[in-house]
């Protein structure tokens, strides 16, 4: 029997990368897994993959309507929610000087405020025993150039786990914090090429870039009774590239 074996989670961003492999993992653990993401093509792709305990739910984190609907989704066919895995998350490069308030509004509305609505908007339906992950990133500890905006973005969601973690005293539920470095996704690889790939994998001590499967595993532990002692924390898994 899996760790998440009858458990019903949401993965945001799940059509691809993280979310892709941690729906995966999940689903492999024994969970009903509904994915949410922008793209109908990407998500058709990923629930044919990912086989019958796949569900498929297009929208945005940044639209409240979209929550909505995912939300009554899980609701009308499961009535109830364990997992959370909030990961959905957007950032582009642009230095001090050149950074327009547009810049900031795309990335808080995705990073902060679609965090903060996937996760209110989950609540009705979580009860004790519920694990919700936040995606951090080691740019939210140690800084990157050119990536003030979305550093800031995630140095805010790993404080919501820390305030989070106080609000939710007496219902049983926990909210962690998953942080990963530079991860071989199929965005990442598409953008840095192979030398960019190099670069990023000799600035971790491991001397290389995580597989998304190595941060899906990260993920099943916060889902599951296995970090049952945990709260408010930050998982980083960066190959140590923000812990030295």
């Amino acid at each position: 029997m899996g760790k998440l074996q009858g458990k019903v989670a949401v993965i945001t961003g799940g059509a691809t990368g993280i979310g892709r492999a941690a729906a995966k993992r999940f689903i492999e653990e024994g969970a009903i897994v509904f994915i949410f993401g922008r793209r109908q093509a990407e998500l058709d792709v990923a629930a044919a993959d990912l086989g019958p305990n796949a569900r498929a739910v297009k929208g945005s984190i940044s639209d409240l309507a979209d929550l909505d609907k995912l939300y009554a989704a899980v609701k009308a066919e499961r009535g109830t929610l364990d997992i959370v895995f909030a990961n959905a998350g957007a950032g582009s490069p642009l230095p001090l000087g050149k950074i327009t308030a547009e810049h900031i509004d795309e990335t808080f509305d995705t990073n902060v405020k679609g965090t903060i609505f996937t996760v209110q908007k989950a609540l009705p339906l979580m009860g004790k025993g519920g694990s919700i992950i936040l995606t951090g990133s080691s740019a939210g500890t140690t800084g990157a150039s050119a990536m003030s905006v979305y550093s800031a973005s995630k140095a805010a969601v790993r404080n919501l786990a820390r305030t989070w973690a106080e609000d939710l005293k007496g219902t049983g539920i926990r909210v962690n914090v998953l942080s990963p470095g530079a991860t071989a996704t199929e965005l990442a690889k598409a953008a840095l090429g192979e030398e960019g790939q190099k670069v990023y994998a000799s600035m971790t001590p491991l001397q290389r870039m995580a597989d998304p499967a190595e941060i899906a595993a990260a993920a099943a532990f916060l889902a599951s009774d296995d970090s049952s002692f945990m709260t408010a924390s930050e998982l980083a898994v960066d190959g140590g590239l923000a812990q030295i």
